[in-house]
């Protein structure tokens, strides 16, 4: 059992007996009465996003997620199909279950699958990932005053807000928590 100042993004915790994943943690101590703990949810089975709010100290139940390298191999319609680095097992998850990651999946890429009785629940990506440019509106020199940002298209078909200097074939770092532009690579 962990308390909720044990609590930290990204932890997978049991709760009303399903698999959440704490995607923002908010501990809230007003002027008066108790602190309350509010936390972002994702249900590792159905996907859905929740909000609720515990009291200071509530328990919940630790759970523990095997992991395990698998390498992205190819895309099959709707479902992705991954192998085990290790044992060369196959594993073929639907679009539902890989949720966001796909934006950042590409064929060759090892990632890490978390498990929970032998079921995969969710993929843990690296902090960031390099991507190519495929289409992007060209950038003209004095369009701002300052910074400037353009949508830019990537091989997966993320869409990504990118500085102006950006062009179609350059190699960008993104952000694979929030989707954001880190540097050209």
């Amino acid at each position: 059992m962990i308390t909720t100042s044990e609590l930290r993004k990204g932890a997978t915790i049991l709760l009303d007996g399903e698999l959440v994943k704490i995607l923002d943690y908010q501990h809230v101590k007003q002027g008066r009465g108790s602190a309350f703990v509010r936390l972002q949810m994702r249900n590792l089975r159905s996907g859905a996003n929740v909000e609720r709010t515990f009291q200071a100290g509530s328990k919940f139940e630790d759970v523990r997620l095997e992991r395990s390298q698998v390498q992205f191999q190819y895309r099959d319609g709707d479902t992705y199909h991954f192998m085990n680095t290790e044992t060369f097992d196959q594993i073929a998850l639907t679009e539902r279950e890989i949720g966001d990651a796909r934006n950042y999946l590409r064929e060759n890429d090892v990632v890490e699958l978390l498990t929970f009785n032998e079921s995969p629940v969710d993929l843990e990506l690296p902090t960031s990932t390099i991507m190519t440019v495929e289409y992007t509106e060209p950038g003209v020199r004095g369009d701002t005053a300052t910074g400037g940002t353009k949508p830019a298209t990537t091989e997966t078909g993320l869409v990504v807000q990118v500085p102006l200097f950006v062009n179609i074939g350059d190699r960008i770092k993104v952000d694979t928590r929030t989707g954001g532009y880190i540097e050209r690579a």
